[in-house]
């Protein structure tokens, strides 16, 4: 009778090991600080969540605002070369005629997609970017990573609203990330304020409706229009 073989597990490189360790170290940081801040995490809870010791840390990273740098930059390649590529099609498909909702579903509806469809570690990543979206730090690393992607999208809601003032796009623009922060923090406040009628990880619900709703926004800010003049008078 021959005698079975059991097959040895190929043994993983240093590289390997390497790059799965501080995958490790990225997602445990993600996590945390997607909850408590930059501030509010040390790099000694980063190792007691990866199940390390602190010197490990120190070894791929120099200190914590390094490992901050790099749990953002991470994932920000990705969602803004997917959010690019979504403008840049519609650019390409709408000509001399594009409107401001379907610009502002490129931008959003590529986004909302990427984090619910990517899974737990990817919601970790949009409330991580919701979180330090409105700090110091955390607007910094907004402006190296999403400029660009940004200014594209602005470009295409110029070429659709001609006759708008830049202030009214700009500020049309802020109004439209702010939603979207909100969104992506998943604070659960929604849930409890709609009796549970609405839920925040329930982003295709959201995707239904922010673009439609945010484009409305837009138009109401248009010249001669009531609002508008009004908000002339205050300055």
């Amino acid at each position: 009778m021959a005698k079975s073989s059991t097959a040895t597990p190929a043994r993983r490189s240093k590289a390997e090991r390497r790059s799965e360790t501080i995958e490790q170290i990225l997602d445990a940081a993600e996590y945390l600080f997607s909850r408590h801040g930059l501030h509010g995490v040390t790099l000694r809870h980063v190792a007691q969540r990866v199940g390390v010791h602190t010197t490990l840390l120190h070894y791929y990273f120099d200190d914590k605002q390094s490992l901050f740098e790099a749990v953002f930059a991470r994932r920000a390649g990705v969602t803004s070369g997917r959010r690019m590529a979504a403008l840049e099609r519609y650019e390409a498909e709408s000509g001399a005629q594009p409107t401001v909702e379907s610009a502002l579903r490129a931008f959003l509806d590529t986004d909302l997609d990427l984090y619910f469809e990517g899974g737990e570690q990817w919601m970790n990543y949009a409330a991580f970017c919701a979180r330090v979206s409105n700090t110091p730090e955390g607007a910094q690393l907004m402006d190296v990573h999403f400029d660009p992607v940004v200014l594209k999208l602005v470009s295409i809601l110029k070429r659709a609203l001609p006759d708008y003032a830049d202030e009214d796009i700009f500020w049309g623009y802020h109004f439209v990330t702010g939603a979207l922060m909100n969104t992506l923090a998943r604070t659960g406040r929604i849930d409890r304020l709609s009796g549970g009628a609405c839920h925040s990880d329930d982003f295709p619900a959201v995707k239904a409706r922010i673009a439609k709703f945010m484009a409305a926004g837009f138009l109401s800010l248009g010249p001669g229009s009531q609002d508008g003049d009004q908000s002339k008078d205050l300055r």
